[in-house]
């Protein structure tokens, strides 16, 4: 009987197995299961592919940055016009097309690049009784430089470039540049000295709204002349006020070297002995000597002297070939002090050259053993070394930086390319602390544009890190005892009935825009939480006491009554004490505002020392908790739901309640889930935009005082990336900063991967 049943039951499966239709639909089956299978591993390999694809973007436009300099000889020639003289100084105009060089006789020779012929020739008119004595060199970028005579005169002259277009004969545009030379003080040598004395030293600064020429005498006096144009509005004729002031200087060894910054505040002497004198020329009629500071020691000589680009900074050449900065800094009584900085030490001989950069913080230097090497300052970056068979003097950068020029002791002049696209940036500049002019002390700082031509740009990334996970910390310390919490409750003590309301209301709320939760809190809540402090910190105290107190008078209440309510519905009376509790809050918040903090209790906090923004790190806090609650709760709660039932029923059976059995088993058991469900709030707290953006100061500052506000990394990408030039070094360290956020959000991922794994074998035998 039994066997012939068999039989039949397996007649029947091999006449269903045979069946063609049956045939076609297993077929068809197994076709659908290969290609989901084959379109499952397509799309991750295309994720992987993509997030790859985006790695190697970041960092290709980001590798430039770590690039070194490059110098290409390109021209070199027999000086221009060597009857003119020993030369004394040279420039090269903004389209390194033409060069200029100043002679010891009082003329300027122009000269094309790229062949090195004579293109212009001018003669400043010197009178026949006197002879050239020194020349000065104002700014870079006014080109301007002054003849001193024998007589305690002087000549100021002017260098500049006419462009004009025109077409050639198969109409092409045509650009045509024409030196010319100017007299900004008048053509005629003008008077320096009253007594007539030779000028040994000479500095001289042109502006529009004043002009300043100091010299040293042959006899030792310091003489400060003052010239201001005045202009007749009927005739339009110019004339020239001098005034002059004189001092003796007494100084014990030969003076070496006179500069004037620009702004016409402070004139430096150095002597022979390496000591620099440091006057105040504010007030021209009364200079007032400051300081004297002893710049080299020893046997060490200075054999070098040049201003910074913005003439803040010096730059110190010596015989050993180290250049060390200099700059003023302000001591804790609020004097300045010139103060080492910091020194390059790549050259090997006496520094004989230094040419700085004209609108960076940059400098290239030759010694006399024929070396160069280029440097940026803020970066403490030794860009590039060279070393050439002859010693190279007078060193002229162009002004965009990319062309080098020099001349060696016999007149034979080198013209190079020079490919230095992103000097500012080191791991020093971009992590470390750095010294920047007019700061007191090394910081941290970002600061990527200024309106002076002459800013130090300050791209330390630090401060923007530290804001990012300062900003991740203070939401993730509201959002993961919240979100946790209320999913265990959900989970596991809350009615389905409502855990059908609660569960889906909080996932939605996941996909409010952010832009609007940062505009709330931007407009609405900082200033509503500023005007009630007091009631916002006796809430944080207040909330925790009230809820063990509901939670104590719950076990009073009658169970006839509890019974009527339901289980897992005490959360919703609970919101009538909280709301209650709430409004009492911030009622006294006055009162309490008038009682302990005298009316005022932002005003007491900066009083003890603690700095108050309305947008702060409490802002952001709250408001980007609220942003990543509704990911931490969803996924812990689904994680803590979905232990299987047989460990919680053997909990209880066993005589464990039911806070024992979430405590010691559940928890435990969802661990993986509710780990993976932190990490990823956590990454979104990081990589969040438009909260920290709206809700902050966006200050880039060290602080982790929860009333100072901050700036991230994601913002200060969103806030300079439309005013960055492109390929610029500001647009490539935004992208820099892309990349670090990038790399944070990798690690922070693989650790939690890790960690879950970890966790899930841990807890995989309960």
């Amino acid at each position: 009987m039994n066997t012939s049943s068999s039989n039949t039951s397996s007649s029947i499966i091999a006449s269903a197995l045979n069946d063609p239709a049956n045939i076609r639909r297993r077929a068809w089956r197994m076709l659908k299961d290969k290609l989901v299978r084959h379109g499952m591993t397509i799309g991750g390999l295309s994720v992987i592919a993509a997030i790859l694809l985006i790695f190697f973007y970041l960092l290709y436009v980001v590798m430039p940055l770590l690039s070194s300099a490059d110098m290409e000889l390109a021209q070199q020639f027999e000086q221009p016009n060597t009857s003119a003289g020993k030369t004394l100084h040279t420039a090269i105009e903004e389209k390194n097309e033409l060069g200029v060089r100043f002679t010891e006789q009082a003329q300027a020779i122009f000269f094309a690049l790229e062949t090195g012929k004579v293109v212009a020739e001018f003669t400043a008119p010197k009178p026949e009784d006197a002879e050239i004595t020194t020349l000065a060199v104002s700014d870079p970028a006014r080109q301007v430089v002054g003849y001193g005579l024998s007589n305690g005169r002087a000549i100021v002259m002017k260098h500049k470039y006419d462009i004009t277009f025109s077409e050639d004969s198969e109409g092409n545009r045509v650009r045509t540049i024409t030196p010319n030379i100017a007299y900004p003080l008048g053509q005629a040598a003008f008077e320096v000295d009253a007594q007539a004395q030779a000028l040994t030293h000479l500095a001289v600064q042109i502006s529009n709204d004043s002009n300043m020429v100091a010299a040293i005498t042959a006899d030792q006096r310091l003489v400060i002349a003052s010239i201001t144009k005045e202009v007749n509005f009927l005739t339009e004729e110019e004339t020239l006020e001098t005034s002059r002031s004189e001092l003796s200087l007494f100084q014990d060894a030969e003076i070496t070297h006179l500069l004037l910054d620009k702004e016409q505040v402070y004139l430096y002497i150095a002597n022979s002995k390496g000591m620099i004198t440091r006057f105040n020329v504010r007030d021209p009629a009364h200079p007032v000597k400051e300081e004297e500071t002893q710049i080299v020691k020893g046997d060490i000589k200075l054999t070098s002297l040049n201003f910074l680009t913005g003439d803040l900074s010096l730059l110190v050449g010596d015989s050993t070939g180290k250049v060390t900065q200099w700059f003023l800094v302000r001591d804790e009584y609020n004097e300045q002090h010139l103060t080492r900085i910091r020194e390059f030490n790549d050259l090997s001989a006496a520094v004989v050259a230094i040419a700085p950069e004209e609108r960076r913080k940059g400098f290239a230097a030759a010694d006399e053993k024929g070396n160069v090497a280029i440097y940026h300052t803020t970066a403490q970056r030794t860009l590039l070394t060279a070393h050439y068979d002859q010693a190279l003097e007078n060193l002229t950068l162009s002004p965009r930086a990319d062309v080098l020029m020099g001349q060696d002791k016999q007149g034979k002049t080198y013209v190079w390319d020079v490919h230095n696209e992103h000097p500012e940036v080191s791991m020093h500049a971009l992590w470390g602390r750095v010294w920047y002019e007019n700061y007191p002390e090394p910081s941290y700082i970002w600061q990527s544009s200024s309106a002076s031509a002459d800013f130090e740009p300050k791209f330390s990334l630090m401060p923007l890190a530290f804001g990012t996970l300062k900003a991740a910390f203070y939401a993730m310390l509201v959002a993961i005892p919240l979100a946790i919490l209320g999913a265990v409750y959900a989970a596991y003590f809350m009615s389905p009935k409502m855990r059908g309301v609660v569960k889906p209301t909080i996932e939605i709320m996941e996909a409010l825009p952010t832009v609007i939760l940062g505009f709330l809190a931007g407009l609405w809540l900082a200033p509503t939480i500023e005007a009630n402090l007091p009631g916002m910190f006796s809430l944080f105290l207040l909330m925790p006491l009230v809820i063990l107190l509901c939670a104590y008078g719950w076990r009073l209440v009658p169970k006839s009554i509890k019974y009527g309510i339901g289980e897992g519905w005490e959360a919703a009376l609970l919101l009538i004490p909280i709301l209650l509790t709430c409004f009492i809050a911030f009622s006294l918040s006055h009162t309490l505002e008038g009682l302990f903090f005298g009316g005022n209790m932002r005003q007491w906090l900066t009083d003890h020392g603690i700095t108050f923004d309305q947008r702060n790190a409490l802002i952001v806090g709250i408001a980007m908790g609220l942003a990543v609650i509704p990911s931490i709760f969803s996924i812990t709660e689904d994680a803590i739901f979905n232990v299987p039932k047989h460990l919680t029923s053997g909990s209880l059976a066993l005589g464990a309640t039911r806070w024992q059995t979430m405590t010691r088993v559940v928890l435990l058991t969802a661990s993986p889930g509710i780990f993976s469900a932190v990490m990823i709030g956590l990454g979104r707290a990081v990589g969040e935009t438009m909260i920290v953006l709206m809700a902050t100061g966006n200050t880039a500052i060290m602080d982790f005082n929860i009333f100072e506000g901050l700036r991230t990394l994601s913002a200060n990408i969103a806030v300079e990336m439309p005013e960055s030039e492109v390929g610029s070094t500001h647009f490539r360290i935004l992208f820099l900063s892309g990349l670090v956020l990038f790399v944070l959000t990798f690690v922070f991922n693989t650790l939690a991967e890790i960690i879950r794994h970890r966790l899930r074998r841990k807890y995989s035998s309960l």
